[in-house]
This record gives structure tokens, sequence and C-alpha cells, in this order.
């Protein structure tokens, strides 16, 4: 069943003569964390930036691979980009925003995958997820005291705050705004990548923008991507990592801007 996704749009600063962008986030995230992003890029098209399903304010479901996502995109593009948008995808987004594109390609203008490749992957996600269904919200006033169980088992500061944007404290309850039983039921899904897809490739004109620090996108995978993708033009963003759209973002957006005037 698609999901209508809730999102964020950012109508063109000036007259509106590209093609609307879509942007969706990656696993643990929602479409807020790209606000900033999205008001830099909104020069001459529309911005829409949306939560995925089982993520900040999107319905949740107990269905989490990308064939679902690919589709829950597709009907946001339909609803709220009104025609053939650009689709930009961040890790799990991004795959999500690949089989859109090898299902659905005359909805596509441009495809633009941050930090992910059409693979499977031998890490999971899934300590994250378990953290965070351990900790005790009840009775949470704080997001300091959920930080400080959470750092029992997630060390990594930034890691805990990027974790906590989607923890929501209101009148005194406290509760995730992620699906977290459906992530880990659906881990496999959304660490692998489906074989098979209604085209055998996508030729629209595509970037894959990597962080120079991250393996994401392995030297071994690019075979893959220019046989799926084979308009695909490849740039690292040196210095940056997984989350690269976080740690650089006016690097971030000057590759994605340059690109896109390009077309």
């Amino acid at each position: 069943m698609l999901l209508s996704l809730p999102h964020l749009a950012f109508d063109a600063q000036d007259p509106e003569t590209a093609p609307p962008l879509l942007i969706a986030h990656g696993l643990f995230g929602q479409g807020r964390n790209f606000q900033s992003i999205a008001k830099r890029l909104a020069t001459n098209r529309r911005v829409i930036s949306v939560d995925m399903r089982n993520h900040g304010t999107a319905p949740w479901s107990d269905l989490m691979d990308y064939p679902s996502m690919a589709g829950d995109l597709a009907e946001s593009i339909r609803t709220n980009a009104g025609g053939p948008a650009m689709l930009l995808g961040h890790s799990m987004g991004g795959k999500a925003a690949m089989a859109l594109a090898l299902a659905e390609p005359e909805l596509l203008c441009g495809l633009i995958v941050a930090d992910i490749a059409p693979i499977g992957y031998g890490h999971s996600h899934i300590g994250y997820v378990a953290a965070m269904q351990a900790v005790d919200v009840a009775g949470v006033a704080r997001r300091s005291d959920v930080d400080r169980q959470l750092a029992e088992t997630v060390p990594d500061r930034n890691l805990r705050a990027f974790l906590l944007q989607s923890l929501s404290i209101q009148d005194g309850s406290a509760r995730w705004r992620l699906n977290l039983a459906a992530l880990s039921a659906e881990m496999p899904n959304l660490v692998g990548f489906p074989d098979r897809f209604p085209y055998p490739a996508y030729d629209g004109p595509t970037l894959f923008l990597r962080g120079g620090k991250s393996d994401y996108v392995p030297p071994d995978s690019e075979a893959k991507i220019r046989r799926l993708f084979p308009a695909a033009e490849i740039q690292t963003l040196e210095g940056a990592g997984h989350w690269l759209h976080a740690e650089q973002p006016e690097a971030f957006t000057g590759a994605l801007a340059a690109w896109l005037d390009r077309l």
C-alpha cells in the first residue's frame, strides 16, 4: 500500500524555470534534516523534502522495502511535484530513489544519489535500533535523560544527537518518531538492494556524490552503478563522511547546484 508522505515545500525564490526537486532522507532521518539544503536549492525550482515511511511524521507500515518506498516517492511526485521531477536521495533514501528510477523512469528528470550504491551491505544498523528500543521513555521529561541512557550503547556523541532528533517529548510524555519494530524486522531489506526491476537501466542524467571518507560507494560498486545508470557521473566530496550533507553543507549544496545548472 502506498503511503502519503508528509513534506516540507520551498517555492522558487526566482521565477520557476527548472523542474521541481524531491529529497528523500536516509535511515533514522526526517525531511527537516534537509531544510537548509532545500532552501538553498530553491532558486529557480520548487524543492520538496519528505518524511519517509516509518520516520518523522509519516504513517507507519510493517512493510519497509525499496519497492514500497519507491512507490511512496512516486505518489509524492505526482501529488506534490505535479509531474516529472529531479530526485535526490541520501543513503536509504538514495536506494529508494534508485528503485523508483528503475521502476518508473518517466517520473524523473534526473537522479542524484548521495553516498550509497545499488548493492547489499554486510553491516547492519540493528544495534542502533536495539539501543533506542532499550531506552526507558516512561516519565522522561528531558532529552538529556534519554541521551544518558543511549550513551551506554552509542558512545558517539554526534550520532546520539542525530538519533535524538527523532525523539518527541510532549506534555511530559516521550516517544520515538520511528517505527522501531518495523525497522528491526525489515533491516535485511534495508541493507540489501533488490535484484529485479521493471527496467534494466535508467539512462537519464544521474549524479552519484560520495564522501571521500566514506566506504559506502566502494570502487567495486562502480561497475554496477554504470550498468544500471549508464549516464552516471561519480563525484567525491573530499573530507566528508557518510552524512556529507550535514558535515559539509556548503560544499554539498555547491556540488549539487553546479551539476543541476549543467542540465
